[in-house]
């Protein structure tokens, strides 16, 4: 009776928070965080004088549930968001939050992923670190979709840089679980959505650093490709969406060329919205064009 009474308090003060705030945070795993080894690292957050907030050291990976509020309507739809920062740092603020209120705001579940970022020193094989966080979020959600009042066949994920290398590897590396997953769940995202990724792994197109904290200063060929996600592409790859700026010097566009053209390859619907300014970065305003990409993506996005 007790544990009853706990459990509708609980729901109560949920639907509550959410028709007031529509924001939930909750630890990733129930138990034990795998792939891990104890270490102490100390989780930081810092904002600069732009606004924009920077979190590392994270050990305790956690999503931020951002629902639609009673006065939209619910498209039953959900992303999963990934920030970017060179898997050094995750840029949680403008790659996350801002965009999670923002399809919250036109009736789309967001979730905000505060993943692991590879490092020896806590983990196993740091490899798989960010890997296996990316399919707990979507296993989480997928399993909890009836109750969030989410489609568990409308479920994508976002990513942004290097958090878009983990989207696309997510969307790429689906079929063979680095989690547990006793109710086989579908780990597959149902789109994708892809802001200047990351997106190879290879010479003259990666991105050094995201590649170096990922894989290490000198990574085998075998381990270059595996992650290279534009040779990962399947039928079974789900559509995506991306957005580039021609002048990222960062991260060069042809990293987005490369996954749409490899899509395209297997039919898969894909489309790239191409600015010529805006560097890198640019989160959910490139100030160098008055067009918004999130009006394009959600016209996509209620779309497939």
């Amino acid at each position: 009776m007790q544990f009853i009474k706990t459990t509708l308090c609980f729901a109560i003060l949920l639907a509550a928070v959410l028709s007031v705030h529509s924001q939930v945070v909750m630890d990733l795993y129930d138990g034990e965080v795998p792939n891990s080894k104890s270490f102490a690292m100390e989780e930081t957050s810092a904002t600069d004088d732009n606004g924009i907030t920077r979190v590392s050291g994270v050990t305790i990976p956690t999503l931020t549930a951002y629902f639609p509020t009673n006065d939209v309507v619910n498209t039953g739809k959900a992303v999963i968001i990934c920030p970017g920062g060179g898997y050094g740092i995750l840029a949680i603020s403008h790659e996350g939050h801002d965009v999670a209120k923002l399809l919250a705001s036109n009736g789309v579940a967001a979730f905000v992923l505060k993943y692991r970022l590879p490092k020896d020193e806590i983990m196993i094989d740091k490899r798989i670190g960010p890997l296996q966080d990316a399919q707990r979020a979507i296993q989480l959600v997928r399993e909890k979709a009836s109750e969030w009042g989410i489609d568990e066949n409308q479920i994508g994920v976002a990513g942004f840089s290097a958090g878009g290398h983990l989207a696309s590897t997510l969307s790429t590396h689906f079929s063979k679980a680095v989690i547990d997953n006793p109710k086989h769940t579908s780990l597959r995202p149902d789109f994708s959505l892809l802001l200047y990724p990351v997106i190879s792994m290879q010479n003259g197109i990666t991105h050094g650093g995201s590649r170096q904290n990922l894989l290490g200063a000198n990574p085998s060929e075998a381990d270059v490709n595996r992650f290279s996600n534009e040779l990962q592409v399947t039928p079974d790859t789900p559509p995506a969406f991306l957005v580039h700026a021609e002048d990222d010097t960062a991260v060069p566009i042809a990293n987005s060329e490369a996954y749409v053209a490899a899509l395209k390859a297997h039919s898969i619907a894909a489309k790239l919205i191409t600015y010529p300014k805006g560097g890198h970065g640019f989160g959910l305003h490139n100030k160098t064009t008055s067009d918004k990409w999130a009006d394009h993506f959600l016209e996509w996005l209620m779309g497939i």
